[in-house]
């Protein structure tokens, strides 16, 4: 058979990888990377291969539903688009598309009317294009006339923005990715890069075979581990201790770069004198840990290599869910500075993005204290967090949700769940019926990204003009937000996506001012790394860092004793276990595309529960056991004994719903910046 081959990027994760796909009878047969692709190598992770079958599921939203709850609270919209309706189930009614837009149009003029501009919030953005994240927002403080827009940066990486925001001025990845074969030493600090961002795993497990020069910090043993010269398994909320720590053994002896501090840093020696000065910054402490004595002679090993060579360090969520998410970040910018290991190829800061446009939605304005390009905002907005508690006040009213399921992703489920209940409107634009699509009064139904065309920026800064693959009679977001402000009678213009784009261009200037349609198709295989002017910037930082006066700042925060460390000095973790979550390779986030692949949900058809062999003695003598937290029990999760959690320690992963995983966790969150610290929470464990 002779296929159309159509070039794109992959929809999963933030690596943003370039795929091939093959397609005939406006149907996708398969899916390979580009042999010469920039970002893929021509390779793909099973997900880039094989996760494609959701485009053609019976379970897509292919007509618009309207809740028939909704209609019966508001008999006057009903009486007015009633001809339009038809029965689905006894849940639902579907209707056409104009018809859905109208009536929630209705709905939202009449929540302003009542209850003012800024009872309507937006959440979403992160899972479909530039274009239509940056509409999403622009209806939300133009057309709705409120500051209240987020996206799932929330719960995964707004602390590397934040910390690194205040260090060195920017919050984004400082080289591509093709710099980790420049590198002299690679620290991964939180990330489970195989599961996670397998095809950047590619690359550091190529030059860690070659050149033995990569150090792994985690809370538990992961696959990277086997390619590691040096392997650091640390306590729960480690992170900014042992980071502190590095940076107090480069102090100490001296190992930093004196001229790259006097030149290109301010505030070196107030925080020299705290770190020094600082008792939880020796090393030496980790002497009083049980169980990690060893860490007191690793910890300044790792930090020394590093400081010695030309060095990259990569991170995730395994660093930014926590308390101190953000000034962990800190610490990591810390260290750069010190060394000079940032501004040039081959050493500089990776925080690895989990979806595949998160940092193009960040760009876009998707934050309610950033605009497009990360300007200041007329008014600051609420962050999601703070819109639930708003909710539950009854101070928010109507939510616009845009690809991101926050009744499954998002922590306190049971809180939110009441949130939700408070709310007198819910629109969603989606794929599928994920969670959230199932509280909606309206759900419609959108192109996926393999459907599009739209622009995708990878987590190192890499625009990909992605086209579509098979064509679908379904609309783009954008054109779903254009509908729904002409409708409320608002004039938004746009025929194509690439007008959206333009527009882009000239509010978003200073990043995407060169990238147009023309240029971004030329250079599909290698996309351009922002800022673009004439040219794109492969690497940022060169001559100074993007703060108002040129310099990268010391911003030292003391690491606060607590938790599972604390209980471990004090005696021993006496009941409980200490729950970290993750990713699994085969699905993603909360498995709404890849659980309708059978070769990916095959493999992991349930979450399950990881446990130290150490602990299978006191452990309960069942298959399935409960997780209860003080906010929430979770699902029966299966257990499985392994050599690679320590003990008084567990791990699950949270892509099934069904788990009811983020149930366990509470309003812990990022001093900051309140992203939820999921990777640390105390839990007893019930046979089910």
């Amino acid at each position: 058979m002779n296929y159309t081959e159509v070039e794109s990027v992959c929809t999963y994760c933030g690596v943003g990888c370039d795929i091939v796909a093959q397609v005939d009878d406006n149907k996708i047969h398969k899916i390979t990377a580009d042999k010469d692709g920039y970002v893929s190598q021509g390779k793909l992770c099973i997900k880039g291969k094989y996760g494609f079958d959701f485009v053609d599921s019976k379970e897509r939203i292919r007509k618009p539903r309207i809740a028939k709850h909704f209609l019966e609270k508001n008999p006057h919209i009903k009486a007015k688009i009633e001809d339009s309706l038809e029965p689905l189930d006894e849940n639902w009614f579907t209707t056409d598309l104009q018809t859905a837009v109208n009536a929630a149009a209705m709905k939202l003029m009449e929540i302003r009317k009542s209850y003012g501009d800024e009872s309507f919030c937006a959440i979403g953005g992160a899972r479909t294009s530039c274009e239509s994240a940056y509409l999403f927002q622009k209806f939300t403080r133009d057309s709705m006339n409120s500051p209240h827009v987020d996206n799932c940066a929330r719960v995964c990486h707004s602390p590397s923005l934040k910390g690194m925001r205040a260090t060195i001025g920017e919050g984004a990845a400082t080289n591509p990715y093709n710099d980790i074969y420049e590198a002299e030493f690679i620290l991964i600090i939180g990330s489970n890069t195989t599961e996670a961002h397998p095809i950047v795993a590619n690359r550091i497990i190529d030059v860690a075979r070659l050149h033995d020069n990569v150090a792994v910090i985690d809370v538990r043993e992961i696959k990277m581990m086997k390619y590691a010269k040096h392997k650091a398994v640390i306590p729960h909320e480690a992170n900014l201790l042992v980071l502190n720590m590095m940076a107090y053994v480069i102090l100490k002896d001296e190992l930093y770069n004196k001229k790259f501090v006097e030149s290109r840093t301010k505030g070196f020696e107030e925080y020299k004198e705290k770190i020094l000065n600082d008792p939880y910054a020796n090393p030496e402490f980790f002497k009083q840990v049980p169980g990690y004595e060893y860490l007191a002679t690793l910890i300044p090993i790792i930090a020394r290599e590093y400081a010695l060579k030309k060095s990259m360090i990569f991170w995730g969520l395994g660093v930014t869910e926590h308390i101190d998410g953000s000034y962990a970040v800190m610490a990591i910018t810390h260290l750069a500075l010190l060394t000079g290991n940032i501004g040039k190829t081959g050493a500089g800061l990776m925080p690895l993005r989990g979806q595949n446009n998160v940092q193009g939605a960040c760009d876009m304005g998707c934050l309610p204290y950033y605009e497009p390009d990360y300007q200041k905002p007329k008014k600051v907005g609420l962050m999601t967090p703070q819109l639930v508690d708003a909710m539950l006040e009854g101070k928010i009213k109507a939510l616009l949700n845009m690809g991101e399921d926050i009744a499954h992703i998002h922590p306190n489920q049971n809180k939110i769940d009441k949130a939700l209940n408070e709310l007198e409107f819910i629109m969603v634009q989606e794929l599928f019926m994920t969670e959230i699509a199932k509280r909606a009064d309206i759900v419609i139904g959108v192109k996926s990204a393999y459907e599009k065309e739209g622009v995708y920026v990878n987590a190192m800064r890499r625009l990909h003009l992605s086209q579509p693959i098979v064509k679908s009679d379904l609309p783009d977001d954008w054109e779903v937000i254009k509908m729904l402000d002409n409708a409320m009678g608002g004039n938004y213009d746009y025929k194509t996506s690439e007008d959206v784009w333009n527009e882009v261009r000239e509010v978003a200037h200073r990043r995407f001012s060169g990238a147009s349609y023309l240029r971004l198709k030329r250079h599909r295989k290698r996309g351009l790394q922002w800022p673009v002017y004439t040219e794109d910037t492969p690497v940022l930082h060169l001559l100074d860092f993007r703060t108002e006066d040129g310099l990268g700042k010391f911003v030292y925060h003391q690491y606060q004793l607590r938790g599972m460390i604390e209980e471990l000095m004090n005696g021993g973790v006496e009941s409980g276990y200490y729950l970290t979550t993750g990713r699994t390779l085969p699905h993603y986030n909360n498995a709404a595309q890849t659980i309708q692949s059978e070769k990916l949900n095959n493999r992991y058809d349930e979450d399950i529960l990881l446990v130290s062999e150490v602990d299978a003695d006191r452990f309960p003598n069942t298959e399935y056991v409960i997780l209860r937290s003080q906010y929430g029990e979770s699902a029966p999760l299966r257990v499985k004994f392994t050599e690679k959690i320590k003990p008084n320690t567990l791990f699950t992963t949270f892509h099934h719903a069904k788990s009811r995983i983020n149930y366990l966790f509470g309003d812990a969150s990022d001093e900051l910046i309140l992203t939820a610290a999921f990777k640390s929470i105390k839990v007893e464990v019930l046979p089910a």
